[in-house]
């Protein structure tokens, strides 16, 4: 099994940048792309970006496109979510993910548990 923890949520005025983490126990030959999804309250949970380990290719939703940058570091099986000029609608629960990758949620076999990140007006 393949665990997936991400870490660096929290608190933030809009305006400013939070960068998330996310770190995976081991690889698999399944585990092609990493992803980044969110769910605010009330709503369905939405793709936020990808990218592919072998290229370091970055996919990223229309939402998110030119504020967010996602990196991998692959000694350490660790993904990063960095956003700037974070906006009160940014606020939602962030999941990391693993597998083939694409916006779909069924592209992605592994989950991490989330971190809340809070954006203030």
């Amino acid at each position: 099994q393949v665990r997936l923890v991400e870490s660096g949520g929290g608190l933030v005025q809009a305006g400013g940048s939070l960068r998330l983490s996310c770190a995976a126990s081991r690889r698999t030959f399944t585990m092609y792309a990493m992803g980044w999804f969110r769910q605010a309250p009330g709503k369905e949970r939405e793709f936020v970006g990808d990218i592919i380990w072998s290229d370091s290719n970055t996919d990223y939703a229309d939402s998110v496109k030119g504020r967010s940058t996602i990196s991998g570091d692959i000694a350490k099986n660790t993904v990063y979510l960095q956003m700037n000029s974070l906006k009160p609608e940014d606020t939602a629960v962030y999941y990391c993910a693993a597998g083939w990758g694409g916006r779909s949620q069924s592209g992605y076999d592994y989950w991490g548990q989330g971190t809340q990140v809070t954006v203030s007006s």
